[in-house]
């Protein structure tokens, strides 16, 4: 099966995701979208998977919606979109892609529900919790 992570290296979830993909033996495709950006119909089909509308995928922490005015009552979708494409940071992240589906995978454990196989257990995150136990089960 193949994946594909839309990834920031500098968020600890996004790192917790592609470790999990890694470890569970996949090789994914990891999309940087801080340097690469996004492209309007490709995001807009990245949210539609993931059943989400760009407000539901807005990042509202860490990053600028609250000074831009997206985090109002009122502003529509389309506002917050075009604020994605002009600024990366917007779009929360992990989002994650294999046959099974997309998702954004916060927490880290939703990732689970995207593979086929999972890494040996125990696993853990990188601050220490545990996502698999020993003997492979979800925690």
């Amino acid at each position: 099966m193949s994946a594909t992570i839309y990834h920031n290296p500098d968020c600890g979830t996004s790192r917790n995701v592609l470790a999990v993909i890694e470890a569970a033996g996949y090789r994914p495709t990891v999309i940087e979208y801080l340097q690469t950006g996004w492209d309007r119909d490709p995001l807009l089909k990245l949210l539609a998977d993931a059943g989400l509308t760009p407000r539901q995928a807005l990042r509202e922490t860490k990053s600028p919606a609250r000074d831009l005015g997206l985090l109002e009552p009122g502003v529509s979708d389309e506002t917050i979109l075009s604020a994605m494409l002009r600024t990366p940071v917007l779009v929360n992240r992990p989002f994650v892609v294999t046959a099974k589906g997309t998702k954004l995978c916060r927490p880290s454990e939703t990732v689970l529900d995207l593979l086929d196989t999972w890494p040996a257990g125990p696993f853990q995150k990188e601050d220490g919790e545990l996502m698999i136990d020993a003997e492979g089960r979800r925690v």
